[in-house]
């Protein structure tokens, strides 16, 4: 573990320049202190290592100075060859050179190694069942702008009108199949569904990344909150044993909410708990799909509007002379 981290710390100073000892303490999960006696034992095996003191500085390794321990291990190589999704390459537009760059890690690696066996064995489908990736005409245009740090001019569907953008293009992620590009326009940072971007251009003007932009961190933390803020309203419900085991229809903050408000179950096994909808007329639709195994009690309008629908609904079957 020892090794491996003074390997990886070797390998952060020379892809990264300078970082503090904060910054790897978080990184690898270790103290402060901790990090300074790795620094203390690459300086001792002739790593030429210093520091600069002050609000600025860091660690950092001397100008010129590069390491010759890159080479990859077969297990390196397999995981590689695991994160090349093809499907998502190839609508980036970089599908001819993902291709390459396999081809070129297979010659680069020694005389009898498989690594390319993971892929045999193991294939990732991002999209989701009963669905397919969406198409986004401008994505290869999107990304370029994104890799090369431009501004991105946009023209936007939104709400059945299409609005003019100027972005700073910070990255993108593909979610279930879909791809969202998150941007800065003014002071904020926003996420756009790039299949409904219906033209795009790349600008000559140079975007400034902001230094400090976490793309990962910022997606969980900004779809954590979509996912919260979707549910406006609430339920209370009974459940029989099969529809609480039917509740995943639902998603998985309404399987949380009734597990943890969920009674003790009667007789027949029914519980009555709480649950969270996105809105009363979704919500009743969602509700329908558990058929005979739920109950609306509360609040008494969604209740009656549940009865009224269901009235609707057994209309067109009622008895005819």
């Amino acid at each position: 573990m020892l090794a491996s981290r003074l390997l990886s710390i070797l390998m952060l100073l020379q892809t990264r320049g300078r970082m503090t000892a904060p910054e790897l303490a978080e990184q690898f999960e270790v103290s402060v202190r901790t990090i300074y006696r790795d620094i203390d034992q690459l300086s001792a095996a002739g790593i030429p290592v210093y520091a600069d003191r002050g609000r600025a500085g860091g660690f950092q390794l001397l100008d010129g100075y590069r390491t010759k321990l890159t080479g990859l291990t077969e297990a390196e190589a397999e995981t590689l060859f695991l994160a090349g999704l093809p499907g998502p390459a190839a609508e980036l537009g970089l599908a001819d050179l993902l291709s390459t760059a396999r081809l070129k890690l297979m010659a680069a690696l020694p005389a009898g190694t498989q690594a390319e066996r993971i892929a045999a064995r193991f294939h990732l489908d991002p999209a989701g069942w009963f669905s397919v990736s969406q198409p986004a005409a401008f994505l290869p245009e999107i990304a370029r702008a994104v890799w090369n740090e431009r501004y991105l001019k946009i023209r936007y569907r939104r709400g059945g009108e299409i609005h003019a953008r100027k972005l700073g293009p910070l990255g993108l992620v593909l979610k279930g199949g879909i791809w969202y590009l998150i941007a800065q326009r003014g002071k904020e940072f926003r996420t756009y569904r790039v299949s409904n971007v219906a033209e795009a251009e790349t600008l000559d003007q140079p975007y400034m990344r902001p230094k400090n932009f976490d793309l990962a961190a910022y997606w969980t933390k900004s779809s954590r909150e979509f996912e919260t803020n979707a549910y406006r309203e609430s339920v209370t419900v009974r459940l029989s044993p099969r529809g609480r085991s039917m509740l995943d229809l639902m998603g998985p903050y309404v399987v949380e909410a009734a597990t943890k408000t969920a009674s003790p179950p009667d007789k027949r096994g029914w519980v009555r708990c709480t649950i969270p909808l996105e809105s009363i007329e979704f919500g009743i639709r969602e509700l329908l799909r558990l058929g005979e195994d739920v109950e609306v009690l509360a609040p008494p309008t969604v209740r009656s509007q549940m009865a009224q629908t269901l009235r609707t609904m057994l209309t067109p079957y009622g008895g005819r002379r």
